[in-house]
């Protein structure tokens, strides 16, 4: 790899990092969030939905829009975005203004992370895989690294720091990219003007409006019922509404030409609806883990920010260490032995979890941690190559954007989990309570695991 390909993979990986730096460092943050707007825990995890929900529609719309307006440009204004969010979040006097500002950085980070692959691919001709991997080493470390850099930065200056953070990773990768990416080629559809109607046909905004209004109406009413202990009638016409919306959205997307989400892929191949049902169980349990520990260990065990960040690396760093093992070992046995290890793991550390109390040592969190750590290390690798060997070449783009759709909609279950188990106040009978659902869960990826057949063989290299 020459010395521009080297720019210009440091010049993307700065920008498509940031979603995942700021999806996890959130984590860490919540109970002083909580302690600022003097918010609920089920007040407080919106901070976690609208940026998952945000994320979820923004990715495959810009996606799409990089078609029309370039992929450079594209990423340019995503880091603008991102940079002026960053600066007026922290500003916020209200937990509303907050959540907007939270809406905007994910949709910047988000048009960084649709089109930084792209770019890569286009523009990096020689050793390919190669470029491919340091990316998504860039984005997996981000996510995994988060609760330390905001259990370390928050110790120091309050939650406002998660988002000051970003700042200097924005500034370095604008000022990089603006030098290292190479101009867009014109396109078809900007020299002969492709109409608003149109642009909203491609990228199916009524699909996405009814995607939006179901998915926020279920949360919004399942959590108030939540709050108020019962479900009242206008809770009731809230969900009402969401199920509505989201029956709606089902029959919308099974007759557009181009839907926002393509259902009728999941009918046509059962094995990736396998896949994707499993990659989302995976992502509930992982991000329950994820969102609940840190607070348990502030709010139940009183567990300093800093010291939380630095319990919470373990979990980063056996991730990161597994990872590349993991791929060698899929390449050679196929993806069922790694996703069994996994499922097992997974379970022993939510079993491990149930055991734990208000004073156990913390080696014994650091253990569960770890095997966490590991099983999603595995799971990086082996759920990628469970979608390669079940889905056809000619639809692994729409599978992929299948796959990032259901790991979306398991973060959004697990934060929806936490704050119907947990309630008004995180508490240490609720996170017992949540160790045995996640071992449950954990159970049943043990069987889905278990029936992969044995025959069944991928090749990452050669795929």
């Amino acid at each position: 790899m020459n010395a521009h390909s080297r720019r210009l993979m440091v010049s993307v990986g700065l920008g498509i990092l940031l979603n995942p730096l700021n999806s996890s460092m959130v984590s860490v943050a919540l109970p002083d969030l909580q302690h600022k707007f003097q918010l609920d825990f089920t007040g407080v995890s919106w901070i976690i939905f609208s940026f998952y929900i945000a994320s979820s529609i923004a990715q495959p719309v810009m996606g799409k829009a990089s078609d029309l307006f370039g992929r450079r440009n594209i990423f340019l204004i995503g880091l603008v975005v991102a940079f002026i969010a960053s600066l007026l979040a922290p500003l916020s006097s209200t937990f509303g203004w907050l959540i907007v500002f939270r809406i905007v950085q994910a949709i910047g980070t988000s048009m960084m992370v649709a089109v930084g692959m792209a770019i890569v691919r286009i523009h990096i001709t020689e050793k390919q895989a190669t470029a491919l991997s340091v990316l998504s080493i860039f984005l997996s470390g981000a996510a995994a690294i988060g609760p330390f850099i905001g259990g370390v930065i928050i110790s120091g200056w309050g939650w406002p720091a998660i988002f000051f953070v970003n700042i200097p990773f924005v500034v370095i990768s604008f000022l990089l990219s603006w030098r290292n990416i190479p101009k867009d080629e014109p396109r078809e559809s900007s020299s002969t003007g492709m109409s608003t109607r149109k642009w909203l046909q491609v990228i199916d905004a009524p699909g996405i409006l009814l995607f939006t209004l179901g998915l926020t109406a279920l949360l919004f009413g399942v959590l108030s019922a939540k709050s108020s202990g019962h479900v009242t009638f206008e809770n009731a016409m809230v969900m009402l509404t969401g199920l509505t919306a989201i029956g709606v959205f089902v029959r919308h997307e099974l007759k557009v030409a181009s839907p926002f989400i393509p259902l009728r892929t999941f009918a046509k191949y059962p094995a990736i609806t396998k896949v994707n049902v499993e990659f989302m169980l995976v992502n509930v349990l992982y991000y329950s883990l994820f969102f609940g520990l840190p607070s348990y260990l502030q709010v139940v065990r009183h567990v300093s920010e800093f010291q939380t960040g630095m319990l919470m690396l373990s979990l980063g760093l056996c991730s990161l260490v597994t990872s590349p093992i993991a791929g060698r070992w899929i390449d050679k046995s196929g993806p069922r032995p790694a996703l069994v290890v996994s499922a097992i793991l997974m379970t022993l550390g939510s079993l491990w979890l149930a055991t734990l109390n208000q004073t156990s040592p913390v080696i014994s969190v650091c253990l569960a941690l770890a095997a966490f750590g590991i099983s999603n290390g595995l799971n990086n690798v082996g759920m990628q190559a469970a979608l390669f060997q079940s889905s056809p070449k000619e639809i692994i783009g729409v599978a992929s954007g299948l796959f990032n759709t259901s790991r979306y909609l398991g973060t959004i279950l697990s934060s929806l989990l936490i704050s119907i188990v947990m309630g008004d106040k995180f508490n240490f009978d609720g996170f017992q309570l949540l160790a045995i659902i996640l071992t449950i869960i954990s159970l049943s990826l043990v069987w889905m695991s278990l029936r992969y057949r044995k025959s069944e063989h991928v090749s990452l290299t050669n795929h």
